[in-house]
Formats: structure tokens, C-alpha cells, sequence
């Protein structure tokens, strides 16, 4: 059934598609599985119910920005088959095949109505039947809708490095039904990763007939640090110095987290070689102790020479060096 098909994949379009390749292929299908053309075949009223369901959904800009939003589950969460054949104008939509309507509504709504002219699916929908109503797949339901867990809210957040190293609290705002703005403290775990989300239970939707409010997740970016580059929780650093500091030894200064370290460079260093400075990385997300931080060395060979420089050099040449 439709309840458990992605509406993309019912229609057998990518979800990106346009409005009229949307239109395109549920007309195909319909015209396929159409009641009058598959007398007494309850597979096809089956399929006919689902293209139509996800027809009604993917032609709404809202419901469709809501189902690429929350996806199938979420959408589900908020939306009653009532809500989703709202608006839905069958009528109009078959009006060019040649069937009757009457023979669709009888196949969507168990027995319908006779239609000679527009209709939408409010005009065939009675929710206080003293025996309960039916629903698009037939279905008997209570005269008391059940209560219904409000949608989940994400929130995009990015944060900075240094507020990675160590735990930071943000407060954030966003604006949730009618307009309303609500603030949220969030506390960022040392360590976390871009694409991490955090869960805030409560602080999404309000439910429904009395049900509990969804969830709200922040999803973290980490935003790139114009010096330290990152991976895991080990950070590195390139570090350029000259020849003669290489071959001859020094002291350097390297950018932390933490600030400026001085550290020694051993006599004799190749390029692109790494110096450990242990601890001074990132904290082990949801884990104990830190990563470390990578001093990379770029020996620096000079572009031009003066002639002083260059005979200093070949006197080298001449010691084997």
C-alpha cells in the first residue's frame, strides 16, 4: 500500500522531477490502472488507489515540500488521508479520459457520489457519520480521531572549531506555529562532527488531539578553520621553514587551539615530515582523552638566489651536500 511506498518511486519519477513529468507519469499509471479498464481486478483498484494517493500529494507545492521535508514517515505523522485528498481535484483530472467519475469515486471512497462537474475530495468526506466514516482505502474509523505525535523540526547549526575543543552552550531561535518564536539553549559535546544531530525531545510540532509535541534536531556543521584542518580528532597544520632550519635544526612556533606552542625541529628534518604535539587535538567525540595535532614541515627552497647565495651554495655542492 501507499502508506509504506515512497511517493517518488509509486509514480516511478526521480525526485527532483519537474511538475509536468510529475503530471505525465501519474497520468500514465492512472489511464493504466483505471477502474473501467480493469473491471474486477483488486490488484489494479489497489494500485490505482496508490498512484492516486501519491499523485495528490507530489501535484500540492506544500505537501510536497513537507514530504521532501520530513520524509514519508514524518509527512505521515501530520498528515490524515482526509488532509492529503484536500484540494485534490479528481473530477477535473479525469474530466479529458472519457470514463465517468462516478466509477472513481466509487473505487476511492467505497460507493461515492454521482459527479457531473468539478469535485474535490471534501465534497465526499463526512467525518461525523454516526457509524464513523470511511477513508480513502476504505477504512473504518472512529468518530474521535486518535492523538497524533506533532512533526519534527531541524535546525541547521554551524559552529566553530575552537567551540568544538571544548563543550559550548548556543542559544538558538526559530519560529514554530503561527509565527510563534521560540528559544532553545543547545549544549555542542566536545568533539561532535559535521552531520551529527542532536535530539531536544518536545521542542518540535505541538501534537494533535491531546498527542505529544515532536522532537527538534539540531544538525551541526563545523565550519572550516582558515589555519587547522581536521580530521577525526586529529588536527594538522603545515609549517613552512627554510633549508638551512632544516638541516641545521631550530625552534618554530605552531598555532594551536590552545595558542602558539614553540617546538623543536630536530636536526635534519625532511620535508613533509610531522611533528606530534600530543593532546593538542580535538576532544574523542562521546569518548575520553584528545586527539593530536600534526606540525607538517614544508622545507622552503628559495626561488632566486644573489650571487653570494649561490656561491655559498656551491661551495656546499663541492662538500657533498
Amino acid at each position: 500500500m501507499a502508506a509504506k511506498r515512497d511517493y517518488y518511486s509509486v509514480l516511478g519519477v526521480k525526485r527532483g522531477a519537474s511538475e509536468e513529468e510529475i503530471k505525465k507519469a501519474y497520468r500514465r499509471l492512472a489511464m493504466q490502472y483505471h477502474p473501467d479498464r480493469n473491471p474486477d481486478k483488486k490488484d489494479a483498484e489497489e494500485r490505482f488507489k496508490e498512484v492516486n494517493e501519491a499523485y495528490a500529494v507530489l501535484s500540492d507545492k506544500k505537501k510536497r515540500q513537507e514530504y521532501d521535508t520530513f520524509g514519508h514517515t514524518g509527512f505521515h505523522r501530520r498528515y490524515t488521508k482526509e488532509d492529503i485528498f484536500r484540494g485534490f481535484d479528481i473530477g477535473e483530472i479525469f474530466k479529458d479520459f472519457g470514463f465517468g467519475t462516478e466509477d472513481i469515486f466509487s473505487t476511492l471512497f467505497g460507493g461515492g457520489r454521482r459527479s457531473s462537474g468539478r469535485a474535490g475530495f471534501k465534497d465526499y468526506f463526512n467525518p461525523y457519520e454516526q457509524s464513523g466514516y470511511s477513508d480513502f482505502f476504505g477504512a473504518t474509523q472512529g468518530k474521535y480521531a486518535a492523538p497524533r505525535k506533532g512533526a519534527d523540526l531541524i535546525y541547521d547549526l554551524s559552529v566553530t572549531l575552537e567551540e568544538v575543543a571544548s563543550e559550548t552552550s548556543k542559544q538558538i531561535a526559530f519560529r514554530k506555529e503561527g509565527g510563534e518564536l521560540t528559544k532553545v539553549n543547545v549544549k555542542i559535546p566536545p568533539g561532535i562532527s559535521t552531520g551529527k544531530k542532536l535530539r531536544i525531545p518536545g521542542r518540535g510540532l505541538r501534537g494533535e488531539t491531546g498527542g505529544q509535541s515532536g522532537d527538534l534536531y539540531i544538525r551541526i556543521t563545523v565550519k572550516d578553520h582558515p589555519v587547522l584542518k581536521r580530521e577525526g580528532s586529529d588536527l594538522y597544520v603545515d609549517k613552512e621553514i627554510q633549508f638551512t632550519q632544516a638541516a641545521l635544526g631550530s625552534t618554530i612556533e605552531v598555532p594551536t587551539l590552545e595558542g602558539v606552542r614553540k617546538v623543536k625541529v630536530p636536526p635534519g628534518t625532511q620535508s613533509h615530515s610531522k611533528i606530534r604535539l600530543k593532546g593538542y587535538g580535538l576532544p574523542h567525540f562521546q569518548g575520553k582523552g584528545k586527539g593530536d595535532l600534526y606540525a607538517r614541515i614544508i622545507v622552503k627552497i628559495p626561488k632566486k638566489l644573489d650571487k653570494r647565495q649561490r656561491s655559498l651554495l656551491t661551495e656546499l655542492v663541492k662538500e657533498g651536500i
